[in-house]
């Protein structure tokens, strides 16, 4: 029997780890390979950009695999709250053309960061800047930083994946 062969469409490899825990935690044994993708959304999206990313990276990574997986994060608005939170996106989808798609938990960002991300500069670029810790996001994350550690970009990458699985995991109630 062969394994899975689940491509990801990103070069950053806390995403592509994610990826493969997730789904030989829950799938079994797969062959998880990082795909160079262009997921079409600027380079911080907001809103619905972000699952829009996560959908076009899915797409591009999909072909020669069982499965094609795009992850992206942004920023999104809570109107009743007045805050934005940085959420990760994660879709799949397999060579039926079947789409689950699912995110992690949210957090805030200080201030400081929303401010210039507002002024079209990146998170990943301004967080890095702050804690003198270059190119963060392909490491613990911004997340990482701000909670000491608690709570890993891995962690919060894996969430996303897993929610995304959820349909895949348990198929007879998503008929």
């Amino acid at each position: 029997m062969s394994l899975l062969k689940v491509h990801v469409g990103t070069q950053n490899p806390v995403k592509v780890e994610a990826v493969r825990a997730v789904f030989a935690r829950a799938l079994g044994p797969v062959e998880v390979q990082a795909v160079a993708v262009d997921p079409g959304v600027p380079k911080e999206p907001f809103g619905e950009e972000i699952a829009l990313g996560a959908v076009r990276r899915a797409r591009e990574a999909l072909k020669g695999a069982d499965f094609g997986v795009g992850i992206e994060a942004g920023l999104v608005w809570h109107s009743a709250l007045q805050v934005y939170f940085d959420v990760q996106f994660c879709a799949i989808l397999d060579r039926e053309g079947r789409l689950t798609v699912g995110h992690g938990s949210g957090f805030v960002y200080p201030p400081k960061v929303i401010e210039e991300v507002k002024q079209g500069r990146a998170v990943g670029e301004v967080m890095s800047e702050l804690t003198g810790i270059p190119n963060i996001g392909r490491k613990e994350g911004s997340v990482g930083y701000l909670s000491k550690g608690l709570l890993t970009r891995t962690e919060l990458t894996e969430q996303a994946v897993l929610a995304a699985l959820i349909p895949r995991i348990r198929p007879e109630l998503y008929i």
